[in-house]
């Protein structure tokens, strides 16, 4: 077992945030805190996104704190692209990402510590900054007939890029921004496709400035606040009207279909008796919080989220969640790491506090 201050798990935009803040605050990677990525690479969930997925077509990538991402070529997969910019952004702060390693689960330990498991061993920390994301939950929903589909299903998680759907019929099922990523990209090359949402989709016009952002993550914090888990903040903000979207929805690709009533072993199928035969079933139906190894500290309300205050567990001040429902956006984790960093510095010195020639465990 080994002992440190602190324990940052997952190596992405939030983990690294916290990492970097954590360094800058004077405390050493490997001795007074470590980063631990179950992924085998530097990235985060961006390595593995599709192919398709160009550099160019990514909303809203902002720079991790202390160094910009410059020169990156539009055309280049994002996966290629912002792996190389978080590998450099590792190596330039000395961060010594641990990976890949596993996190099974974290407990309460004596001391008022906390012990975190994983595939290298056990770690006895002082707090936590929990950073995991959401990719590692795909969500799937269920219908009746699901299990007698003859064609192929698959989540967003493991889309290949459009050139596998070439003269198929696709159903693409979600309402977010993947899946009308998914759709317009696939159209180009299936025999047909159909869009399929539990509610009618919301596309935004004109310009989304500060203030909009604002609110929207106001709305999104609310539901954490209450112990609700998280709904991320596209579901609030809608779709964006880009000159891609207005083509597709010109064209008829964007054409939305309610949700169908069951699945059948040759497509979907409505009460109202309308069917429609397909060769596969795309769930782009989005993703939930990875923080299924925080379950034995009970963090949990009633309602199914973590009810967090800033970055802080209500139910456990040394536990902080970066990266988690209003934090989720790439500006958000950085802003969360650091106020993750900060929190932990007054809490540490306040169970620990400084001696007459002794600096602070964790300078503030």
């Amino acid at each position: 077992m080994r002992s440190v201050d602190v324990v940052v798990i997952g190596g992405g935009q939030a983990g690294l945030s916290a990492a970097y803040h954590l360094r800058r605050s004077g405390l050493e990677p490997g001795r007074d805190f470590v980063v631990l990525d179950h992924a085998p690479h530097p990235g985060g969930a961006w390595q593995f996104r599709w192919p398709s997925l160009t550099y160019g077509k990514v909303h809203g990538m902002h720079a991790l704190p202390g160094m910009e991402l410059t020169g990156a070529d539009d055309s280049r997969p994002s996966s290629e692209v912002i792996g190389a910019y978080f590998d450099t952004y590792e190596r330039t702060f000395d961060l010594r990402v641990h990976r890949p390693v596993e996190v099974s689960a974290v407990r309460g330990g004596e001391g008022g510590r906390l012990l975190v498991e994983t595939s290298e061993g056990t770690y006895a920390t002082r707090a936590l900054i929990n950073a995991t994301g959401t990719w590692d939950r795909p969500f799937w929903p269920r219908y009746p007939g699901q299990e007698t589909f003859r064609g192929r299903q698959l989540h967003t998680a493991n889309y290949p890029g459009p050139t596998e759907f070439a003269g198929q019929r696709v159903v693409v099922v979600g309402g977010g921004a993947s899946g009308t990523q998914h759709l317009m990209e696939i159209a180009e090359v299936a025999a047909e496709t159909f869009w399929v949402t539990r509610r009618p989709p919301v596309f935004r016009e004109g310009p989304f400035g500060a203030d909009q952002g604002r609110a929207a993550v106001a709305l999104v914090e609310e539901r954490v606040r209450r112990g609700l888990p998280p709904q991320s903040v596209v579901s609030v903000t809608g779709l964006p009207l880009t000159d891609a979207v207005r083509r597709a929805r010109e064209s008829g690709v964007l054409d939305r279909l309610p949700m169908f009533d069951r699945i059948t072993p040759t497509g979907v199928a409505w009460d109202d008796g309308r069917t429609i035969e397909a060769d596969v079933i795309l769930w782009a139906t989005g993703f939930r919080a990875a923080v299924d190894h925080l379950a034995p500290l009970r963090l949990r309300e009633p309602g199914g989220g973590i009810r967090v205050e800033g970055t802080r567990a209500v139910r456990d001040e040394r536990v902080h969640l970066v990266g988690y429902g209003p934090s989720a956006s790439t500006i958000g984790a950085n802003r969360a790491g650091r106020a993750a960093v900060h929190a932990i510095g007054r809490l540490l010195e306040r169970v620990d506090p400084p001696v007459a020639g002794r600096p602070p465990t964790v300078p503030v």
